[in-house]
Protein backbone atom coordinates (compact mmCIF):
# COMPACT_ATOMS: atom_id res chain seq x y z
CA UNK A 1 0.00 0.00 0.00
CA UNK A 2 2.80 2.43 0.92
CA UNK A 3 4.59 1.62 -2.33
CA UNK A 4 1.44 2.38 -4.29
CA UNK A 5 0.78 5.68 -2.49
CA UNK A 6 4.32 7.09 -2.30
CA UNK A 7 6.21 5.26 -5.06
CA UNK A 8 9.07 4.35 -2.74
CA UNK A 9 10.87 2.12 -5.25
CA UNK A 10 10.80 4.74 -7.96
CA UNK A 11 12.47 7.20 -5.61
CA UNK A 12 15.09 4.72 -4.49
CA UNK A 13 13.99 4.64 -0.87
CA UNK A 14 12.40 2.33 1.71
CA UNK A 15 9.82 2.56 4.48
CA UNK A 16 12.55 2.39 7.11
CA UNK A 17 14.54 5.21 5.51
CA UNK A 18 11.47 7.42 5.13
CA UNK A 19 10.34 6.89 8.74
CA UNK A 20 13.83 7.62 10.04
CA UNK A 21 13.95 10.77 7.90
CA UNK A 22 10.59 11.81 9.34
CA UNK A 23 11.89 11.42 12.90
CA UNK A 24 14.96 13.46 11.96
CA UNK A 25 12.89 16.32 10.53
CA UNK A 26 10.55 16.26 13.52
CA UNK A 27 13.43 16.55 16.01
CA UNK A 28 14.92 19.52 14.18
CA UNK A 29 11.66 21.49 14.10
CA UNK A 30 9.87 20.35 17.27
CA UNK A 31 11.12 23.51 19.00
CA UNK A 32 8.19 25.31 17.34
CA UNK A 33 5.84 23.65 19.86
CA UNK A 34 7.59 25.72 22.55
CA UNK A 35 8.63 28.85 20.67
CA UNK A 36 5.40 29.58 18.78
CA UNK A 37 3.22 29.72 21.93
CA UNK A 38 5.84 31.95 23.59
CA UNK A 39 5.57 34.47 20.74
CA UNK A 40 1.79 34.35 20.19
CA UNK A 41 1.25 34.38 23.94
CA UNK A 42 2.53 37.97 23.93
CA UNK A 43 -0.37 38.83 21.62
CA UNK A 44 -2.80 37.68 24.30
CA UNK A 45 -3.52 34.17 23.05
CA UNK A 46 -3.62 31.48 25.77
CA UNK A 47 -0.26 29.69 25.70
CA UNK A 48 -1.63 26.17 26.25
CA UNK A 49 -4.20 26.65 23.51
CA UNK A 50 -1.58 27.89 21.03
CA UNK A 51 0.68 24.94 21.88
CA UNK A 52 -2.13 22.54 21.08
CA UNK A 53 -3.06 24.48 17.93
CA UNK A 54 0.58 24.43 16.82
CA UNK A 55 0.74 20.64 17.10
CA UNK A 56 -2.59 20.22 15.35
CA UNK A 57 -1.72 22.60 12.48
CA UNK A 58 1.75 21.10 12.00
CA UNK A 59 0.35 17.57 12.11
CA UNK A 60 -2.47 18.28 9.67
CA UNK A 61 -0.29 20.31 7.30
CA UNK A 62 2.50 17.74 7.15
CA UNK A 63 0.04 14.88 6.58
CA UNK A 64 -1.65 16.87 3.81
CA UNK A 65 1.66 17.65 2.12
CA UNK A 66 2.73 14.02 2.21
CA UNK A 67 -0.55 12.58 0.96
CA UNK A 68 -1.43 15.18 -1.68
CA UNK A 69 1.94 16.32 -3.04
CA UNK A 70 4.14 13.32 -2.07
CA UNK A 71 7.08 15.50 -1.03
CA UNK A 72 9.30 15.23 2.09
CA UNK A 73 8.26 18.73 3.20
CA UNK A 74 7.05 19.30 6.75
CA UNK A 75 4.79 22.21 7.65
CA UNK A 76 4.23 24.18 10.85
CA UNK A 77 3.43 27.76 11.94
CA UNK A 78 6.21 29.86 10.42
CA UNK A 79 8.87 31.73 12.34
CA UNK A 80 8.80 35.38 11.32
CA UNK A 81 5.14 35.22 10.42
CA UNK A 82 4.30 34.59 14.09
CA UNK A 83 6.50 37.56 15.03
CA UNK A 84 4.72 39.76 12.49
CA UNK A 85 1.37 38.55 13.86
CA UNK A 86 2.28 39.47 17.44
CA UNK A 87 4.56 42.48 17.33
CA UNK A 88 3.29 44.31 14.26
CA UNK A 89 -0.35 43.36 13.78
CA UNK A 90 -1.57 42.93 17.36
CA UNK A 91 0.80 45.02 19.49
CA UNK A 92 1.77 47.84 17.10
CA UNK A 93 -1.46 48.18 15.09
CA UNK A 94 -3.76 47.30 17.97
CA UNK A 95 -5.70 44.70 15.98
CA UNK A 96 -7.45 42.10 18.21
CA UNK A 97 -5.87 38.65 17.90
CA UNK A 98 -9.19 37.20 16.82
CA UNK A 99 -9.26 39.60 13.86
CA UNK A 100 -5.61 38.85 13.11
CA UNK A 101 -6.47 35.15 12.90
CA UNK A 102 -9.20 36.10 10.45
CA UNK A 103 -6.55 37.82 8.32
CA UNK A 104 -4.44 34.66 8.42
CA UNK A 105 -7.41 32.62 7.22
CA UNK A 106 -8.14 35.06 4.39
CA UNK A 107 -4.49 35.11 3.32
CA UNK A 108 -4.60 31.32 3.08
CA UNK A 109 -7.79 31.51 1.03
CA UNK A 110 -6.23 34.15 -1.24
CA UNK A 111 -3.13 31.97 -1.64
CA UNK A 112 -5.36 29.06 -2.66
CA UNK A 113 -7.26 31.13 -5.23
CA UNK A 114 -4.06 32.61 -6.69
CA UNK A 115 -2.62 29.11 -7.01
CA UNK A 116 -5.71 27.71 -8.71
CA UNK A 117 -5.98 30.53 -11.28
CA UNK A 118 -2.23 30.74 -11.99
CA UNK A 119 -1.61 34.28 -10.72
CA UNK A 120 0.88 32.94 -8.19
CA UNK A 121 3.30 32.05 -10.98
CA UNK A 122 3.18 35.63 -12.25
CA UNK A 123 3.88 37.09 -8.81
CA UNK A 124 6.78 34.73 -8.18
CA UNK A 125 8.29 35.62 -11.55
CA UNK A 126 7.96 39.37 -10.83
CA UNK A 127 9.80 39.36 -7.50
CA UNK A 128 13.62 39.56 -7.78
CA UNK A 129 15.26 36.43 -6.36
CA UNK A 130 17.68 38.53 -4.32
CA UNK A 131 14.74 39.91 -2.33
CA UNK A 132 13.67 36.39 -1.36
CA UNK A 133 17.02 35.99 0.37
CA UNK A 134 16.91 39.50 1.85
CA UNK A 135 13.46 38.96 3.36
CA UNK A 136 14.62 35.69 4.92
CA UNK A 137 17.68 37.42 6.40
CA UNK A 138 15.68 40.41 7.60
CA UNK A 139 13.16 38.15 9.32
CA UNK A 140 16.09 36.29 10.86
CA UNK A 141 17.49 39.53 12.31
CA UNK A 142 14.00 40.45 13.50
CA UNK A 143 13.58 37.13 15.32
CA UNK A 144 17.08 37.28 16.79
CA UNK A 145 16.44 40.80 18.10
CA UNK A 146 13.23 39.64 19.75
CA UNK A 147 15.14 36.77 21.36
CA UNK A 148 17.88 39.10 22.64
CA UNK A 149 15.23 41.39 24.07
CA UNK A 150 13.32 38.54 25.73
CA UNK A 151 16.60 37.31 27.21
CA UNK A 152 17.36 40.70 28.73
CA UNK A 153 20.64 40.81 26.81
CA UNK A 154 19.47 43.85 24.84
CA UNK A 155 17.38 46.43 26.71
CA UNK A 156 15.89 49.90 25.96
CA UNK A 157 18.30 52.80 26.41
CA UNK A 158 17.09 56.43 26.35
CA UNK A 159 20.40 57.68 24.93
CA UNK A 160 21.02 55.08 22.21
CA UNK A 161 17.55 53.49 21.74
CA UNK A 162 18.93 50.10 22.81
CA UNK A 163 21.89 48.92 24.87
CA UNK A 164 23.44 45.96 26.65
CA UNK A 165 21.47 44.66 29.62
CA UNK A 166 22.72 43.40 32.97
CA UNK A 167 24.08 39.97 32.09
CA UNK A 168 24.22 38.95 35.76
CA UNK A 169 20.44 38.99 36.10
CA UNK A 170 18.85 35.52 36.24
CA UNK A 171 17.01 35.70 32.90
CA UNK A 172 20.02 36.99 30.98
CA UNK A 173 22.43 34.55 32.63
CA UNK A 174 20.14 31.58 31.96
CA UNK A 175 19.63 32.66 28.35
CA UNK A 176 23.38 32.90 27.76
CA UNK A 177 23.72 29.40 29.19
CA UNK A 178 21.03 28.28 26.74
CA UNK A 179 22.89 29.89 23.84
CA UNK A 180 26.04 28.01 24.77
CA UNK A 181 24.21 24.69 25.17
CA UNK A 182 22.25 24.91 21.91
CA UNK A 183 25.27 26.29 20.03
CA UNK A 184 27.45 23.43 21.25
CA UNK A 185 24.85 20.81 20.34
CA UNK A 186 24.48 22.30 16.86
CA UNK A 187 28.26 22.42 16.42
CA UNK A 188 28.33 18.70 17.30
CA UNK A 189 25.50 18.22 14.75
CA UNK A 190 23.20 16.64 17.31
CA UNK A 191 19.75 15.91 15.85
CA UNK A 192 17.09 17.91 17.67
CA UNK A 193 19.71 20.27 19.13
CA UNK A 194 17.23 23.12 19.44
CA UNK A 195 14.61 21.16 21.35
CA UNK A 196 17.19 19.43 23.56
CA UNK A 197 18.80 22.77 24.37
CA UNK A 198 15.47 24.34 25.32
CA UNK A 199 14.66 21.44 27.67
CA UNK A 200 18.14 21.42 29.27
CA UNK A 201 18.08 25.20 29.77
CA UNK A 202 14.61 25.05 31.31
CA UNK A 203 15.75 22.22 33.61
CA UNK A 204 18.77 24.27 34.71
CA UNK A 205 16.49 27.21 35.45
CA UNK A 206 14.18 25.10 37.58
CA UNK A 207 17.05 23.40 39.42
CA UNK A 208 18.84 26.68 40.23
CA UNK A 209 15.64 28.48 41.15
CA UNK A 210 16.13 30.98 38.32
CA UNK A 211 12.78 30.20 36.76
CA UNK A 212 9.48 29.99 38.53
CA UNK A 213 6.72 29.05 36.13
CA UNK A 214 3.68 27.07 37.17
CA UNK A 215 2.22 25.05 34.30
CA UNK A 216 -1.50 25.21 33.73
CA UNK A 217 -3.84 22.27 33.85
CA UNK A 218 -3.12 19.42 31.49
CA UNK A 219 -6.08 18.94 29.17
CA UNK A 220 -6.66 18.48 25.46
CA UNK A 221 -9.58 20.87 25.82
CA UNK A 222 -7.11 23.74 26.15
CA UNK A 223 -7.35 24.31 22.40
CA UNK A 224 -10.96 25.42 22.82
CA UNK A 225 -9.67 28.82 23.96
CA UNK A 226 -8.48 29.62 20.42
CA UNK A 227 -10.24 27.12 18.13
CA UNK A 228 -12.80 28.82 15.86
CA UNK A 229 -12.24 32.17 17.63
CA UNK A 230 -11.09 33.89 14.43
CA UNK A 231 -13.03 36.98 13.40
CA UNK A 232 -13.40 36.88 9.61
CA UNK A 233 -16.06 39.66 9.45
CA UNK A 234 -13.63 41.91 11.35
CA UNK A 235 -10.86 41.00 8.92
CA UNK A 236 -13.15 41.88 6.02
CA UNK A 237 -13.68 45.25 7.69
CA UNK A 238 -17.43 44.66 8.05
CA UNK A 239 -17.21 46.03 11.58
CA UNK A 240 -15.12 49.06 10.57
CA UNK A 241 -12.27 50.72 12.43
CA UNK A 242 -9.17 49.40 10.66
CA UNK A 243 -9.59 50.38 7.01
CA UNK A 244 -6.91 49.59 4.46
CA UNK A 245 -4.54 48.46 7.21
CA UNK A 246 -6.13 45.02 7.20
CA UNK A 247 -5.58 44.71 3.45
CA UNK A 248 -1.91 45.36 4.15
CA UNK A 249 -1.87 42.67 6.84
CA UNK A 250 -3.39 40.07 4.51
CA UNK A 251 -0.96 41.17 1.79
CA UNK A 252 2.09 40.64 4.02
CA UNK A 253 0.86 37.29 5.35
CA UNK A 254 0.33 36.19 1.76
CA UNK A 255 3.65 37.41 0.39
CA UNK A 256 5.89 36.29 3.23
CA UNK A 257 4.24 32.87 3.12
CA UNK A 258 4.83 32.83 -0.64
CA UNK A 259 8.49 33.77 -0.17
CA UNK A 260 8.95 31.17 2.59
CA UNK A 261 7.46 28.46 0.44
CA UNK A 262 9.36 29.18 -2.74
CA UNK A 263 12.68 29.50 -0.91
CA UNK A 264 12.13 26.28 1.02
CA UNK A 265 10.88 24.38 -2.02
CA UNK A 266 13.87 25.34 -4.13
CA UNK A 267 16.37 24.49 -1.38
CA UNK A 268 14.84 21.18 -0.31
CA UNK A 269 13.86 19.82 -3.72
CA UNK A 270 17.28 20.61 -5.19
CA UNK A 271 18.99 18.82 -2.32
CA UNK A 272 16.69 15.82 -2.73
CA UNK A 273 17.13 15.72 -6.51
CA UNK A 274 13.39 16.11 -7.05
CA UNK A 275 13.50 18.87 -9.70
CA UNK A 276 13.03 17.92 -13.33
CA UNK A 277 15.54 18.41 -16.17
CA UNK A 278 14.31 21.95 -16.82
CA UNK A 279 14.82 22.89 -13.16
CA UNK A 280 11.08 23.02 -12.46
CA UNK A 281 9.42 21.46 -9.41
CA UNK A 282 6.88 18.76 -10.36
CA UNK A 283 3.44 18.96 -8.73
CA UNK A 284 4.20 22.51 -7.55
CA UNK A 285 0.53 23.49 -7.45
CA UNK A 286 -0.24 20.53 -5.19
CA UNK A 287 2.46 21.70 -2.79
CA UNK A 288 1.05 25.22 -2.67
CA UNK A 289 -2.53 23.97 -2.33
CA UNK A 290 -1.50 21.86 0.67
CA UNK A 291 0.22 24.87 2.22
CA UNK A 292 -2.74 27.22 1.74
CA UNK A 293 -5.25 24.72 3.13
CA UNK A 294 -2.95 24.11 6.12
CA UNK A 295 -2.82 27.87 6.76
CA UNK A 296 -6.61 28.09 6.83
CA UNK A 297 -6.81 25.06 9.13
CA UNK A 298 -4.19 26.60 11.41
CA UNK A 299 -6.17 29.85 11.65
CA UNK A 300 -9.28 27.87 12.57
CA UNK A 301 -7.31 26.07 15.30
CA UNK A 302 -5.79 29.30 16.62
CA UNK A 303 -2.28 29.85 15.26
CA UNK A 304 -0.47 32.05 12.76
CA UNK A 305 0.40 31.21 9.15
CA UNK A 306 1.50 27.63 8.44
CA UNK A 307 4.34 27.24 5.96
CA UNK A 308 6.97 24.78 4.70
CA UNK A 309 9.99 24.40 6.99
CA UNK A 310 13.58 24.59 5.81
CA UNK A 311 14.34 22.03 8.55
CA UNK A 312 12.84 19.53 6.11
CA UNK A 313 16.32 19.52 4.57
CA UNK A 314 17.56 17.54 7.58
CA UNK A 315 15.14 14.73 6.74
CA UNK A 316 16.19 14.85 3.10
CA UNK A 317 19.82 14.57 4.22
CA UNK A 318 18.78 11.46 6.16
CA UNK A 319 17.38 9.91 2.98
CA UNK A 320 13.78 11.16 2.82
CA UNK A 321 12.50 11.38 -0.74
CA UNK A 322 8.70 10.95 -0.58
CA UNK A 323 5.63 12.10 1.25
CA UNK A 324 6.00 9.25 3.74
CA UNK A 325 8.62 11.40 5.48
CA UNK A 326 6.07 14.21 5.88
CA UNK A 327 3.37 11.79 7.01
CA UNK A 328 5.72 10.53 9.73
CA UNK A 329 6.34 14.11 10.87
CA UNK A 330 2.60 14.78 10.92
CA UNK A 331 1.88 11.72 13.07
CA UNK A 332 4.61 12.70 15.54
CA UNK A 333 3.17 16.22 15.88
CA UNK A 334 -0.30 14.79 16.53
CA UNK A 335 1.17 12.54 19.24
CA UNK A 336 2.86 15.61 20.74
CA UNK A 337 -0.59 17.18 20.97
CA UNK A 338 -1.16 15.00 24.05
CA UNK A 339 1.57 16.89 25.90
CA UNK A 340 1.30 20.33 24.29
CA UNK A 341 -0.28 22.23 27.23
CA UNK A 342 2.76 21.45 29.38
CA UNK A 343 4.84 23.98 27.41
CA UNK A 344 3.60 26.63 29.84
CA UNK A 345 6.26 25.30 32.21
CA UNK A 346 9.06 26.42 29.84
CA UNK A 347 10.49 29.82 30.96
CA UNK A 348 11.12 32.54 28.36
CA UNK A 349 14.83 32.41 29.22
CA UNK A 350 14.88 28.93 27.66
CA UNK A 351 13.06 29.89 24.45
CA UNK A 352 14.96 33.16 23.84
CA UNK A 353 18.21 31.38 22.83
CA UNK A 354 16.24 29.33 20.29
CA UNK A 355 14.88 32.54 18.74
CA UNK A 356 18.38 34.01 18.52
CA UNK A 357 19.89 30.96 16.85
CA UNK A 358 16.96 30.37 14.49
CA UNK A 359 17.43 33.97 13.40
CA UNK A 360 21.15 33.39 12.91
CA UNK A 361 20.48 30.43 10.63
CA UNK A 362 18.02 32.43 8.54
CA UNK A 363 20.63 35.14 7.86
CA UNK A 364 22.62 32.54 5.92
CA UNK A 365 20.34 33.24 2.94
CA UNK A 366 22.40 36.39 2.23
CA UNK A 367 24.95 34.27 0.40
CA UNK A 368 22.47 34.24 -2.51
CA UNK A 369 22.71 38.03 -2.98
CA UNK A 370 25.13 39.44 -5.54
CA UNK A 371 26.68 42.14 -3.35
CA UNK A 372 28.95 43.32 -6.19
CA UNK A 373 25.92 44.64 -8.13
CA UNK A 374 24.53 47.86 -6.54
CA UNK A 375 21.21 47.36 -8.33
CA UNK A 376 20.79 44.12 -6.41
CA UNK A 377 22.71 44.87 -3.22
CA UNK A 378 21.02 48.16 -2.29
CA UNK A 379 17.40 46.86 -2.39
CA UNK A 380 18.51 43.68 -0.59
CA UNK A 381 20.21 45.69 2.16
CA UNK A 382 17.25 48.05 2.58
CA UNK A 383 14.90 45.07 2.82
CA UNK A 384 17.07 43.26 5.35
CA UNK A 385 17.77 46.20 7.64
CA UNK A 386 14.32 47.82 7.55
CA UNK A 387 12.49 44.71 8.81
CA UNK A 388 14.11 44.58 12.29
CA UNK A 389 14.61 48.33 12.71
CA UNK A 390 11.01 49.23 11.86
CA UNK A 391 9.60 46.09 13.50
CA UNK A 392 7.73 45.40 10.28
CA UNK A 393 8.16 42.84 7.51
CA UNK A 394 5.77 44.95 5.41
CA UNK A 395 8.13 47.92 5.52
CA UNK A 396 11.03 45.72 4.47
CA UNK A 397 9.10 44.39 1.50
CA UNK A 398 8.03 47.91 0.56
CA UNK A 399 11.56 49.36 0.65
CA UNK A 400 13.03 46.41 -1.22
CA UNK A 401 10.55 46.20 -4.09
CA UNK A 402 10.25 49.98 -4.48
CA UNK A 403 14.01 50.59 -4.51
CA UNK A 404 14.60 47.68 -6.90
CA UNK A 405 12.05 49.10 -9.35
CA UNK A 406 13.43 52.64 -8.99
CA UNK A 407 17.01 51.52 -9.68
CA UNK A 408 15.83 49.60 -12.74
CA UNK A 409 14.26 52.79 -14.07
CA UNK A 410 17.25 55.08 -13.48
CA UNK A 411 19.63 52.51 -15.00
CA UNK A 412 17.46 52.19 -18.08
CA UNK A 413 16.89 48.50 -17.50
CA UNK A 414 13.10 48.58 -17.28
CA UNK A 415 11.41 46.09 -19.59
CA UNK A 416 7.80 45.57 -20.58
CA UNK A 417 7.94 42.18 -18.89
CA UNK A 418 8.60 43.95 -15.56
CA UNK A 419 5.14 45.51 -15.50
CA UNK A 420 3.96 43.61 -12.43
CA UNK A 421 7.07 44.61 -10.47
CA UNK A 422 6.31 48.28 -11.15
CA UNK A 423 2.65 47.80 -10.25
CA UNK A 424 3.72 46.34 -6.90
CA UNK A 425 6.18 49.22 -6.38
CA UNK A 426 3.45 51.77 -7.14
CA UNK A 427 1.14 50.11 -4.63
CA UNK A 428 3.85 50.33 -1.98
CA UNK A 429 4.39 54.03 -2.72
CA UNK A 430 0.67 54.61 -2.27
CA UNK A 431 0.93 52.68 1.01
CA UNK A 432 3.64 55.06 2.25
CA UNK A 433 1.49 58.05 1.33
CA UNK A 434 -1.52 56.49 3.08
CA UNK A 435 0.50 55.84 6.24
CA UNK A 436 1.91 59.40 6.21
CA UNK A 437 -1.57 60.92 6.00
CA UNK A 438 -2.85 58.53 8.66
Amino acid sequence: MLERIFGLGGHGTTVRTEVFAGFTTFLTMAYIVVVNPAILGEAGLPVAAVAAATCLAAGFGSLLMGLIANYPLALAPGMGLNAYFTYTVVKAMGVPWETALGCVFLSGAAFLVLTLVGVRQMIVAAIPRSLFAAVAAGVGLFIAFIGLRDAGIIVPNPATAVGLGDLTKPTAALSILGLLVIGALQAWRVQGAMLIGIVLTAAAGWALGLAHVTPGGYSLTAISATAFKLDIPGALNLKGGFGATLLEIIFVFLFVDLFDNVGTLVAVTKRAGLVDEAGAIPRLNRILIADSVATMAGALAGTSTVTSYIESASGVAAGGRTGLTSVTVGILFLITLLFAPLVQAIPSAATAPALILVGAMMVGALTEVDWADPGVAIPAFLTMVTIPLSYSIANGLAFGITSFAALKLVRGQARRSDWLLFVLAALFVLRFVYLAKG
